[in-house]
């Protein structure tokens, strides 16, 4: 093999005259020569180069092929060997000879290349080092204050707890979060594919976490200023919404990331998507996939098309504007797109989504802006929810059956908002009042309980469709949009009052600091609101003003009405307000009131029991023969001579139930009406005869309901069962046993007494009912109060009307004109579907023919003698003299049976001082 020549760089290889070289090795140094070094701008080598390739003889097998010529722009390749397969001589291999220009830049490049290579290789070393060392001390950090991921095991969300009437209807619901868990096989295909499209397809193939759309995620975050993009699975997005808050920081989904790891370590995907389906928000205030079916669809998950689970999936996106009821239009646009995504996943075939996008979204019926039938029932059963279930009572899931009748319900709130407003028109209520003479004291702080004000309008916002009012102290602003019961021609604010004119409101909520510091009233200022308005401007010690207190208007008076299954003791209706309106006052259960004559019915039910007392007993009607004690009747007309008890109370005569509860005694009669049902303290003195004490319509209801019942009390229940969220029955207090106050014998007895009340006293309206009907109407002084108590063989049922604040309710105004009213429309309806039936005659009863003036036995052939019900052994055996012509009156002395005559207290009874306000009854 021919050699490069040392002595000749540029002759030629094949000169026979020149000395061959040896091969130089790939390792062999240049060598030395002594000729003085070219200059790089004249090298000979190039100008030798080509005639030498010309000159070259064929290769000869053994010798290594010469390397291919560079391609154009690649200079950093050495130069090709010559035909002897020696490398021509450069100026590098000569000692003092400069560098070629191409093969010096390319060995300083692959030089400079191998270094940065190098310290690249070093960097990124160093980097994963610190990468590694960063993420270990990232876990450790917020590993110390992660949340446990065990709860998630047995994770209850928070969900609706349901009030049903005694058939199933929705009477209202409880909850924090609007949510009914469903398991995860009860959650149709078409919902689960539906998510997984819209929100994580790789839901079932991933651990937790996506990679890639994490970076990708993370690439637009870097370009924004703010946090854009989260990349979340589902797993992820479990944990966000269950364990962690929804803020969107680096630190958040540095947690995020660790805890979504874990879950899938600890739950299965099938309890993940289970957790996702039943925690994220559809909008509307409903958590989880069967609330939205329900609201959206009108039915249960279970039961959705293919189009509403893609719809239902559409909505996650942003309920407030995906939403069918904002939105149909973009709602069903983004259906298509989960439909699409259905497809493209292959979780549908193309035929059945192009059918789902075809099909009309049809929306259920909204009914939630309606007024909820029973709202007072829904706050009873949520006081009992609590004492049973405690703390858990908040996480809801529980559904509780009442004893309310929906069709009853309604009737009962009918009834009773028909009533005050005929009461209204009578009044005139549809505007300010006219100012009296005499106010109730101005308000003076803040308020207590369901407390009435009179207030001062002191401007009008006519756009706002509100009047400011000052009440004392305090400013508020009431509303008129949701008073129309006060203003059906729906007048604007400053048509509906002037300004200075007078309104009744009560105050929503607790009331504010004074806005100004009252000064006391001068002798004879008029204790009304005005005057103290005018008192406190006076003053002129201005505070710093505050908000102005939401009020209520509340010119008309209230009332409830209360109705009992006679033979269950079930409420059947339940109604304490006008307005149906959670929250408000329940004056059914809780409002206290002077029940009037009502009341009557335990002092003669008393008497009748204790064989002191018949329906024909005389009793006195004048005042002034009661010591002790000056009861007044309601009709001046009465009391100008004895009378039987039965026309007493028919006609409601307040003397004679006096006198007749200072022969059988007050505590005797107090302690009767407690065993029937009456639970509020009584006192134990005459004024109780004619209902002074206060006690609830829900009591009375109660009690007359034990007298329809033959003298049995049981306890009224209203809840008659509670399950839990497992499906687990929750134990209720237990019902007292049911306990006997009075024979039945003796019960048929004052249930006949009390009929005539309907048939020939005060309540003769309740004859337009076509049935027998007891009951006893009753009216408290000034007309505060208003009652009527009555039952048929089926129902029982207690009406009150009156002001909260115990105003009068003005001139002709009494139990007859303000609650029976209430009470026959009531059961009218409650009876449509009921045949009429007669009392029950009960064995013990004997009915006998009594001469109507005297009370005992009716004479032989006696033309007005009349037929009188007893209880066996208590009827007269003395038959009634001729009456002389100028005997009058004085034949009932002596007359009546010996143990009848007089007045006969009680042991250790006797007329004892009355309250100083009495509540005179009718």
């Amino acid at each position: 093999m021919a050699s490069e020549q040392s002595g000749n760089p540029g002759g030629n290889g094949n000169d026979p005259n020149g000395k061959a070289d040896p091969p130089r090795r790939a390792s062999e140094p240049p060598r030395r020569t002594s000729e003085p070094p070219r200059r790089a701008s004249e090298p000979a080598w190039r100008a030798s180069e080509a005639p030498r390739r010309a000159s070259e003889p064929p290769r000869h097998a053994s010798e290594p092929p010469a390397r291919r010529s560079v391609p154009p722009g690649r200079g950093s390749e050495p130069p090709q060997r010559n035909s002897a397969g020696a490398r021509p001589i450069s100026a590098p291999h000569l000692e003092g000879a400069p560098l070629p220009p191409d093969g010096a830049a390319a060995q300083d490049r692959n030089a400079r290349l191998a270094t940065w290579a190098k310290r690249i290789g070093i960097a990124l070393a160093a980097l994963l080092v610190l990468a590694g060392v960063a993420v270990v001390l990232v876990v450790q950090h917020y590993e110390a204050d992660l949340p446990s991921t065990r709860e998630l095991k047995d994770y209850r969300p928070p969900q609706v707890t349901r009030i049903l009437a005694r058939d199933g209807t929705r009477l209202g619901e409880l909850f924090t979060e609007r949510r009914t868990v469903v398991r995860i096989g009860e959650i149709p295909n078409q919902v689960k594919l539906a998510a997984l499209a819209a929100e994580d397809a790789g839901f079932y193939e991933h651990a937790g976490l996506n990679y890639l759309g994490m970076l990708r995620a993370l690439a637009v975050n870097l370009r924004s200023t703010q946090t854009r993009q989260g990349a979340s699975t589902i797993t992820q997005q479990v944990v966000k919404n269950v364990l962690l808050t929804p803020d969107r920081t680096y630190g958040r989904k540095a947690r995020e990331i660790i805890l979504a790891r874990r879950i899938e370590q600890e739950l299965t995907k099938d309890e993940i998507l289970e957790l996702y389906l039943n925690k994220i928000y559809f909008g509307h205030g409903r958590y989880g996939v069967e609330e939205a079916s329900r609201y959206y669809f009108g039915k249960g998950v279970r039961d959705v098309t293919l189009a509403e689970a893609a719809l239902l999936v559409a909505v996650v996106k942003g309920p407030s504007v995906y939403s069918p009821r904002v939105n149909l239009e973009r709602a069903a646009g983004r259906r298509d797109f989960v439909l699409d995504q259905m497809q493209r996943k292959g979780f549908a075939d193309e035929i059945l989504v192009e059918q789902a996008k075809r099909e009309p979204v049809v929306l259920a019926i909204e009914t939630e802006s309606l007024a909820e039938l029973a709202p007072e029932v829904v706050s009873e059963a949520q006081r009992v929810l609590r004492e049973v279930a405690g703390p858990a009572a908040q996480q809801g899931g529980y559904t509780i059956t009442t004893t309310i009748d929906p069709a009853m319900q309604a009737a009962a709130r009918a009834a009773v908002r028909k009533n005050l407003d005929a009461y209204a028109k009578r009044h005139k209520l549809f505007g300010p009042l006219a100012r009296a003479k005499k106010e109730p004291p101005p308000f003076d702080g803040a308020p207590s309980g369901h407390k009435v004000f009179r207030g001062i309008v002191t401007g009008a916002d006519d756009a706002r469709g509100t009047l400011s009012v000052r009440v004392g102290t305090v400013e508020g602003t009431v509303s008129l949009r949701g008073a129309q019961r006060y203003n059906p021609n729906g007048l604007v604010p400053s048509k509906f009052a002037e300004v200075d004119k007078v309104l009744r409101v009560s105050l929503i909520g607790p009331a504010p600091e004074p806005v100004v510091a009252a000064i006391a009233p001068a002798e004879g200022d008029d204790e009304d609101a005005a005057g103290e308005t005018k008192r406190a401007a006076a003053a002129g010690s201005a505070a710093k003003p505050a908000a102005p207190v939401p009020m209520r208007l509340e010119l008309g008076p209230e009332g409830a009405l209360v109705a009992i299954d006679v033979r269950t003791r079930e409420i059947v209706a339940l109604v304490g307000s006008y307005e149906a309106v959670r929250g408000g006052l329940d004056r059914a259960t809780f409002a206290r009131r002077q029940p009037g004559s009502t009341f009557k019915a335990f002092v003669y039910g008393y008497g009748i029991h204790a064989r002191t007392l018949t329906p024909a007993t005389i009793l006195e009607t004048n005042p002034s023969a009661v010591s002790g004690y000056n009861p007044q009747n309601h009709d001046e007309s009465e009391g100008k001579s004895p009378a039987r008890l039965r026309e007493a109370l028919a006609h409601s005569v307040n003397v004679a139930a006096v006198s007749a509860m200072s022969r059988v005694g007050a505590s005797n009669v107090a302690a009767f009406a407690g065993a029937l049902g009456v639970q509020s303290k009584l006192g134990a003195d005459l004024s109780l005869a004619l209902g002074a004490y206060e006690v609830t319509p829900r009591e009375m209801a109660a009690a007359y309901a034990s007298i329809a019942a033959g003298g049995v009390h049981e306890q009224p229940v209203l809840i008659t069962k509670i399950v839990g969220p497992g499906g687990v029955e929750i134990p209720l207090p237990p019902r007292p046993p049911a306990h006997r106050v009075m024979d039945e014998a003796e019960a048929y007895v004052l249930t006949s007494l009390l009929t005539s009340v309907v048939q020939s006293g005060t309540a003769r309206q309740a004859r337009s009912l076509g049935r027998p009907i007891a009951g006893k109407t009753g009216t408290t002084n000034q007309s505060k109060d208003t009652w009527f108590v009555g039952y048929s063989t089926d129902i029982a049922c207690a009406v009150w009307t009156g002001y909260d604040d115990a105003a009068p309710l003005g001139k002709g105004e009494a139990g007859a004109t303000s609650a029976l009213p209430a009470f026959v429309d009531f059961m009218k309806q409650a009876h449509a579907k009921r045949p009429a039936a007669d009392f029950p005659v009960p064995s013990g009863v004997v009915r006998v023919k009594i001469d109507p003036a005297t009370g005992l036995l009716a004479r032989e052939g006696q033309e007005d003698a009349i037929e009188e019900v007893f209880v066996a052994g208590t009827e007269p055996v003395e038959e009634a003299p001729v009456p002389e012509a100028d005997a009058g009156a004085e034949a009932a002395d002596g007359g009546a049976p010996e143990e009848l005559q007089g007045v006969v207290p009680a042991p250790g009874e006797g007329p004892q001082p009355a309250p100083a306000s009495p509540g005179a009854a009718t």
